[in-house]
């Protein structure tokens, strides 16, 4: 059930920014996250191809978790989905609280807990389930 739960969410997380930067690359550089925010303007000038390379990434996370979601009866597909959410969470999170000081103390907070939420989400598909509990 946390395994399912989990993947939902990291396929919703990575859809939505995934079509959002791939579809319509300069909206999304100038409007990420949405609702008055604006992240990525501070980060550096807008370039379209790495924008929608990173939409591409997040929509190729997004069929990884729906094809891990599809199999997380057998465990091995969400540890595997999971394994290379953290790596990317990790990552991803360790670079911008490098970044912080671009931001004003709203976005800052706003940041940390996004991303770190994210991790938090990834954790528990890799964590082996106890005997007894099939994880999903």
């Amino acid at each position: 059930m946390i395994d399912r739960a989990c993947l939902g969410i990291l396929t919703f997380a990575s859809v939505l920014p995934g079509a959002w930067a791939y579809f319509a690359p300069r909206f999304f550089y100038d409007a990420f996250p949405g609702l008055g925010l604006s992240w990525l303007p501070q980060l550096g000038p807008y370039n379209e191809h790495f924008v929608k390379d990173v939409g591409a990434m997040f929509l190729a996370l997004a069929v990884l978790s729906v094809i891990a979601l599809r199999h997380a009866d057998d465990g091995r597909s969400s540890r595997m989905a999971g394994a290379v959410w953290l790596v990317f969470n990790v990552l991803h999170f360790g670079y911008h609280v490098t970044m912080l000081h671009m931001y004003e103390p709203l976005d800052q907070v706003l940041n940390v807990i996004v991303l770190g939420a994210l991790i938090v989400v990834s954790v528990p598909l890799v964590v082996p389930p106890r005997r007894g509990s099939s994880g999903s």
